[in-house]
């Protein structure tokens, strides 16, 4: 497995396995069938609801804790000082961890300095290995790390053919913070799997689509989170690391990209008031 080296010399496997939308009671199969597969990197959320079950397949899978990369995400309605560490400790119990690697702020709303100070706390008493952030505008994670202590070392936004985000990626990559992709496959939106220009790059190498969009986000230096129930496609999610893209098929890539969310604008009024009723009690 490709590896990146975050800013702080932590290794973080290029392609992760993602858990967003698994029912509890499917998830700790779908992460030991991911673990099979080949995955090490499991990303998970508080607001997934289903650390326990994520846990319990860390226990379950056979493959030493070590071996694995574990990312977790604080929901804002712990955001604070106070109230994250709490959180934390819950989901180090519910994840059933003496550590976890990777812990970011899910959203840039609340009290993200409070929650960051939390953060760098247990990152510096080793309880996390890692600490970032998820859905920050590229001056909003830089301004986080430049007026604490620890400069986030990722940064996991959406990116797909239909929001390429080159700019931003560019920024980020610059300050060395390490981005990951989340939804890179648009969740199937605008047909994307069937889509031509996407389709016929993949009939020249035998790949599947998914299977492109994957290693074009690795070659651009992107971490890849994939989420599948099916053993067989989390497989497929896998195996791209034996043929490379030309400039050509980077150019026709690039004429996908519609430059706006498939899913949310993080930016907007009411994006904050609608966090603000996303409660889990996690």
């Amino acid at each position: 497995m490709k590896t990146f080296k975050l800013n702080n010399n932590i290794q973080i496997p290029s392609l992760g396995f993602g858990v967003f939308q698994i029912p509890p009671e499917e998830t700790e199969q779908a992460v030991i069938a991911a673990i099979k597969a080949g995955y090490r990197h499991i990303d998970t959320a508080q607001a997934y609801v289903n650390e326990t079950e994520v846990g319990l397949a860390i226990q379950n899978c056979g493959i030493p804790r070590e071996e694995l990369f574990i990312t977790t995400k604080v929901w804002v309605e712990n955001a604070g000082y106070e109230a994250a560490k709490a959180s934390l400790e819950r989901s180090l119990g519910r994840l059933n961890l003496d550590y976890i690697d990777m812990v970011l702020i899910h959203q840039p709303y609340g009290d993200v300095y409070g929650t960051w100070r939390a953060l760098e706390e247990y990152q510096a008493a080793g309880k996390i290995r890692a600490i970032g952030v998820s859905n920050f505008t590229p001056d909003r994670a830089v301004d986080l790390g430049t007026f604490n202590r620890v400069m986030p070392q990722a940064n996991q936004i959406e990116i797909n053919p239909f929001h390429q985000r080159i700019e931003q990626v560019a920024q980020l990559q610059a300050e060395n913070i390490v981005v990951e992709a989340w939804a890179p496959f648009a969740e199937g939106k605008n047909d994307i799997f069937r889509n031509p220009v996407l389709s016929k790059i993949g009939e020249k190498y035998g790949k599947s689509v998914a299977q492109v969009i994957t290693r074009w986000l690795i070659e651009r230096g992107i971490v890849v989170l994939a989420k599948s129930t099916k053993p067989e496609r989390m497989a497929e999610n896998l195996n791209v690391f034996d043929f490379e893209l030309t400039d050509e098929d980077k150019a026709e890539i690039a004429k996908l990209d519609g430059g706006a969310s498939q899913f949310i604008d993080h930016q907007t009024v009411d994006t904050v008031k609608w966090m603000k009723t996303r409660l889990f009690n996690v």
